[in-house]
């Protein structure tokens, strides 16, 4: 009976012992696993700023959250999936000189990232490398053709 315990817990001992080892001496398995960890860390954002959007002309509402995130060296402005205003002619998606965006723009107090892609949902707009993002605090919905802010939301 003793025999029988003693044999069972070598047996026990080898199987452990040996499914360690194999995981040990893998080096396919150590730099798989390093290469992984590395690409995750590479593909992380990295959020620089957020805001919720608020409506400024009432007949747009406009609704949801913003954030600018780094993500491989790039720059991104992002609407989440609780984004929504309405359509409009030439809606385009600007970045403020002023924290809070009146409903008709001057020129010099913006620039225009694109044209709105989706009137809500989640959506993403690369920022150019050359903008100072110090001098815009606050993004915008705006409609270029009646020159009307639709919302904005401060950084």
């Amino acid at each position: 009976m003793n025999l029988n315990r003693l044999s069972a817990g070598i047996f026990t001992s080898v199987i452990v012992l040996g499914s360690l080892g194999v995981v040990a001496v893998n080096p396919h398995s150590v730099n798989a696993q390093a290469i992984n960890n590395t690409r995750q860390e590479l593909a992380r954002k990295e959020v620089i700023a957020s805001g919720s959007f608020v409506t400024v002309d009432r007949g747009h509402p406009t609704s949801g959250n913003a954030r600018i995130v780094t993500e491989n060296g790039q720059r991104y402005l992002e609407f989440d999936q609780r984004f929504k205003t309405v359509g409009g002619p030439d809606v385009r998606v600007i970045l403020s000189r002023t924290q809070v965006v009146p409903v008709n723009v001057n020129q010099q107090d913006y620039i225009t990232l694109a044209p709105l892609q989706s009137v809500n949902g989640t959506q993403r707009y690369a920022i150019p490398a050359n903008v100072n993002l110090d001098e815009f605090p606050s993004v915008a919905i705006w409609c270029r053709q009646f020159n009307v802010t639709f919302g904005y939301a401060a950084f």
